[in-house]
């Protein structure tokens, strides 16, 4: 099989900027030859948010975006072209999972539906570069939660054949994926709760500041027990697997709810939502951990919670079993693997193989993922 290029784009939960990168596919091996990230211009940020949590004009809203957002997704794609002195013609194909205004998993009281924008015909008229999109909605046809998505990635890069391997990507929100070693067993995958937008949307809110660097802030305050109880009962944190999340479950108008007859000051707030995100997460992979019987673990972070530090240490005080690293210990840089993953989606869809893991979203079987839109 000869080489293939391919471009991955994401936006992610927290809107704050798309990730594009540029792989290279050989056989069962791939290469990172350049990445570009880019915050999102401020009015389309306040559009994305304005419609997680519903409000008025929400069609035209969303049909605006979805050509602002395309716009910039094409012109990251030209700008990587240019950087590498490539044409149109020598990428195969662009994998975009777009910007998600709505994530309501299937359960047993209604039918599930997802829908991320960020127009693939634009982005495909516009590069000249047959584009993917719409990865998530066969997955929730077939039964599935349409994500997360990212486990079968994890497993086609980072699994070994000796050791079991933990990778807990934070976004906006968060999810592990248990990857067993080569032969011994199923992935299991799925969201955890949140991972950054609580904290960073509540450091927005009161500071003006986009994330709180290294969990700063969150360390200077202290945790308020009654708030992290409050946090800790959110039903979905109960639910069994399959399942997944959004902005939908987890926002700046629940967090309040949660605050009603407490008193905490903001810093301590900031300090709960760290420590929320933290727990959650540990829970699920002590839980997996013990089911598989391991001993010492391995845990690897990607996404832009692994930039924080404040983070990484409350994770290494719940998991003390556990060796915990970044997933650029295994060759690929935390703030990538997403946009890598739409990347293989694609190259996936053009190979017609299935792109999804039926023991992660639930879905019936395996499913070819993604729409064709043709140079």
């Amino acid at each position: 099989m000869s080489r293939e290029l391919y471009i991955g784009l994401m936006s992610g939960t927290s809107a704050d900027g798309l990730d594009a990168a540029l792989i290279a596919f050989d056989e069962d091996h791939f290469e990172l030859l350049d990445c570009i990230e880019r915050p999102l211009p401020t009015h389309t940020k306040q559009y994305v948010t304005e419609l997680a949590l519903s409000g008025e004009h929400e069609i035209q809203k969303m049909a605006e975006l979805d050509i602002q957002l395309a716009e910039c997704f094409a012109s990251a794609c030209q700008e990587l072209l240019q950087r590498q002195q490539l044409e149109p013609k020598d990428i195969t194909a662009i994998g975009s999972h777009g910007q998600t205004i709505r994530h309501i998993p299937q359960s047993e009281a209604q039918t599930g539906y997802t829908l991320q924008i960020g127009d693939p015909s634009r982005i495909a008229e516009i590069t000249g570069i047959t584009t993917i999109a719409d990865f998530r909605r066969r997955d929730i046809a077939a039964g599935g939660q349409g994500a997360p998505l990212a486990p079968a990635f994890h497993q086609a890069a980072f699994q070994s054949l000796k050791q079991a391997r933990f990778v807990a990507n934070v976004g906006g929100m968060a999810n592990i994926t248990y990857v067993p070693a080569k032969g011994c067993g199923e992935v299991i995958g799925f969201d955890t709760g949140p991972g950054n937008a609580l904290m960073d949307g509540w450091i927005l809110q009161h500071r003006q500041e986009a994330y709180d660097k290294n969990g700063l802030w969150a360390e200077s305050g202290t945790v308020n027990k009654d708030l992290l109880t409050n946090l800790l009962s959110h039903p979905f944190l109960s639910l069994p697997a399959p399942k997944s999340t959004g902005r939908e479950a987890f926002n700046l108008p629940w967090l309040e709810q949660q605050l009603t007859n407490i008193t905490a000051s903001p810093k301590d707030v900031q300090a709960s939502l760290l420590t929320f995100t933290a727990q959650s997460i540990a829970d699920q992979v002590l839980a997996l951990h013990q089911a598989s019987k391991g001993e010492k673990g391995e845990l690897y972070l990607c996404g832009g919670g692994a930039h924080n530090q404040a983070l990484v240490k409350r994770l290494a005080s719940l998991l003390p079993n556990f060796h915990i690293n970044s997933t650029a210990k295994l060759g690929v840089h935390p703030d990538w693997v997403e946009a890598m993953t739409f990347a293989w989606l694609a190259r996936q869809c053009m190979h017609r193989l299935p792109g999804n893991l039926p023991s992660v979203t639930g879905a019936r079987d395996e499913r070819i993922l993604g729409a064709i839109y043709p140079a």
